[in-house]
């Protein structure tokens, strides 16, 4: 007897559908499971015999042929053990096939048959609503996919309760409820919830500043700093337009302590951000059984990460760091220590917003528009060109320390800052940094001109620009109005200094956010001589 059920695999953060298909037929008690399927995928044969036995039903002592469609497309991880196993039950009489029509399911099976967590659900939710259907997945994914609006969501604690569901019929779409009221009935009654991570029009909650400073340890403010305001004018004007900023400067100088403080003054994440950032942290299995609306990420990786760790790898490529830092910050302490051909891997998320893994089987895209935040020594001791301690470095090591940053790389990024130590002394006599919610407001400001001024301007692109950072060279300069001294002054900047055709659009870029700050709708000479004193250092 031949049966089927709906699920699906997720490739990139995009959600695949996936058919299992069993056939239960006469022969020599065997299963045989065919589609591509990786390690994982054909251990479910054992987790699901187990959960069958132990949940009460009869594991059919015949020949079990699996076949996980489209064939050529490879399926990893334990999310069709509950596919699988409602299949067989089918296939071998024991659940009416009809039942599964119009249902997906996603789930592992523990040994016992309760459901556990997968990854990857909020990109099957969203496909579950474009193609009508009810989701079935383990209560653990429950908050996960309530993020998503209009999804029907059944989630079974164990394998027997599902059956019983669906076999009483109770498994019925009811109305719409927000995700507390969901999680509240801790899956009792109904059994399948609409549900929708807000108010009742499945809107997202807005995040607040008070989140972000939770989200990353102990409470933090740009205040704290003392002493640094050149420092802390770069950052605002990197988080207004969504620069990228390099940190240079001795030990001790508070560059490890302005980068992690960055994400307070960051604008919240719209709706459509959410679910971005919510869409690739569920690939890489982030999301635990609370999901609240999310913060823009603040990602660290350690100097020893490898290339993959970085921009994402493996045989069934999953995203890395740079993905995980999407619409947030990526922030590369000790830059010095990281290999240079790990640091030549962020060429292109730098100028494109996304990265491309590409394998033998399979090329994916994972979007990465992320702010790069780098801190490094101005050499292996940490001391060249300060005024008190003497750099003891030869030539030689200063040369290698300087050819870890290559040429191409440096010019990506727009905001080139000096760090200078703070004597001890004078720690208490100077004034501390501006509070954070007060830079937030600006920033937020400056970002809602820029997003206005872009989505005027640029209708045909398939990706749009909501920051000076992100927009194309065309679109910068159909926007920016520069007089007769602001254009001769960079002009003349880019030929001493000799900029490249990147440089020189990158300063403007910058220019064009301390515009954005200023509320003034013409680029001014002030404007483009503070963006082009960031840009040498």
């Amino acid at each position: 007897m031949l049966a089927s059920a709906a699920s699906a695999a997720v490739l990139g953060i995009e959600a695949v559908d996936i058919t299992v298909e069993v056939h239960v037929a006469n022969g020599l008690p065997q299963w045989t499971l065919v589609g591509l399927a990786a390690t994982a995928v054909k251990e479910s044969r054992d987790r699901v015999s187990a959960a069958l036995a132990n949940s009460g039903f009869a594991v059919p002592p015949r020949r079990i042929t699996v076949s996980l469609s489209p064939g050529d497309l490879p399926k990893a991880g334990t999310a069709f053990d509950l596919p699988i196993a409602l299949a067989v039950l089918a296939a071998s009489g024991q659940l009416n096939a009809e039942l599964l029509r119009g249902v997906r399911l996603l789930g592992e099976l523990g040994l016992d048959g309760c459901l556990r967590g997968v990854r990857g659900v909020l990109a099957v939710a969203r496909r579950s609503v474009a193609c009508d259907e009810v989701l079935i997945i383990p209560p653990h994914n429950a908050a996960e996919a309530a993020h998503v609006s209009g999804v029907r969501v059944l989630t079974p604690e164990t394998l027997t309760e599902l059956v019983e569901w669906l076999q009483a019929g109770r498994a019925r779409t009811v109305s719409a409820a927000s995700l507390g009221a969901a999680l509240a009935t801790d899956h009792e009654g109904a059994g399948v919830q609409g549900v929708a991570g807000g108010d009742a029009n499945g809107a997202l909650r807005t995040g607040s500043q008070a989140h972000v400073e939770r989200a990353h340890g102990e409470r933090v403010d740009m205040s704290d700093v003392v002493g640094q305001a050149q420092a802390m004018r770069a950052l605002e004007i990197a988080a207004a337009g969504g620069h990228n900023v390099l940190l240079i400067g001795p030990p001790g100088a508070g560059k490890t302590m302005l980068a992690r403080r960055l994400p307070t003054i960051l604008p919240p994440l719209s709706n459509a951000e959410a679910l971005e950032v919510l869409a690739v942290h569920s690939v890489a299995g982030l999301l635990g059984a609370t999901t609240s609306y999310p913060v823009r990420p603040f990602r660290a990786p350690h100097h020893s990460v490898s290339a993959s760790g970085l921009v994402g790898g493996g045989s069934i490529p999953r995203p890395g760091e740079v993905s995980l830092a999407h619409l947030g910050v990526l922030f590369l302490d000790e830059l010095s220590l990281f290999p240079r051909h790990v640091l030549e891997t962020l060429r292109q998320p730098l100028e494109e917003g996304q990265v491309t893994v590409a394998r033998a089987m399979m090329s994916l895209r994972f979007p990465a528009r992320f702010m790069l935040v780098a801190a490094t020594n101005p050499c292996p001791c940490g001391y060249a060109g300060d005024a008190e301690r003497t750099c003891s470095c030869a030539t030689a090591e200063l040369e290698r320390h300087r050819a870890r940053l290559s040429g191409p790389l440096a010019d990506r990024i727009d905001l080139h800052v000096p760090v200078r130590r703070v004597p001890p002394a004078s720690l208490d006599g100077l004034s501390r940094g501006t509070p954070s919610a007060e830079l937030a407001t600006r920033i937020t400001a400056a970002r809602e001109v820029q997003r206005a001024r872009y989505a005027r301007t640029d209708h045909a692109a398939t990706t749009p620009a909501h920051t000076n950072a992100s927009a194309s060279s065309r679109l910068l300069l159909s926007t920016v109005t520069l007089n007769r001294d602001a254009r001769a002054l960079l002009v003349g900047a880019a030929e001493t200094l000799r900029l490249s055709a990147r440089g020189y659009h990158r300063v403007l870029r910058v220019a064009r956010t301390i515009a954005d700050l200023d509320e003034s709708q013409a680029v001014g000479e002030q404007h483009v001589a503070e963006g082009l004193r960031f840009r040498g250092g």
